[in-house]
């Protein structure tokens, strides 16, 4: 199963997260601040990294900027209690690859760690992760102004 490095420092939510994913099957680490999250990151050996944006000693954006800027491309799920869409956009800027709002299900944090392992899947021919995949349209009820495409 995926290796997950959580940089989380509210000791509950990081327990949380721990419990639920180990219980799924990960393997885990998690470090409590933004610069012992930064050397952990640096180690390696990560499948995804869950970095909090609100961290003592290093702010999550800077810890994934610094891994950025060092061609570190270990895929980033952002947590953050910050959820205007200027916030979002600037973690996904920082280098976030998804961002997730608090307060979230856990069953969410799951799913989308398990969509970031979904390309590896479908490359090694996983034909139940090219079902998921194609699961439906995605839904835009509720977005303001015209759709993209």
């Amino acid at each position: 199963m995926a290796k997950v490095l959580v940089i989380e420092d509210d000791e509950g939510t990081a327990e949380e997260i721990v419990t639920a994913l180990g219980d799924r099957g990960y393997v885990l680490d998690r470090a409590a601040n933004g610069a012992d999250g930064l050397q952990r990151a640096r180690v390696g050996g990560w499948d995804v990294l869950v970095v909090d944006r609100m961290l003592p000693e290093l702010d999550g954006l800077s810890v994934i900027e610094a891994l950025r800027s060092e061609g570190i491309s270990t895929p980033v799920l952002v947590l953050s209690a910050l959820n205007a869409v200027n916030d979002r956009v600037r973690g996904l800027r920082a280098g976030g690859d998804d961002y997730l709002a608090k307060p979230f299900a856990l069953s969410e944090l799951a799913a989308r760690l398990e969509a970031f392992a979904a390309p590896t899947r479908r490359a090694a021919g996983d034909s139940a992760a090219g079902r998921s995949a194609r699961a439906g349209p995605a839904v835009t009820k509720g977005v303001s102004g015209p759709a993209r495409t």
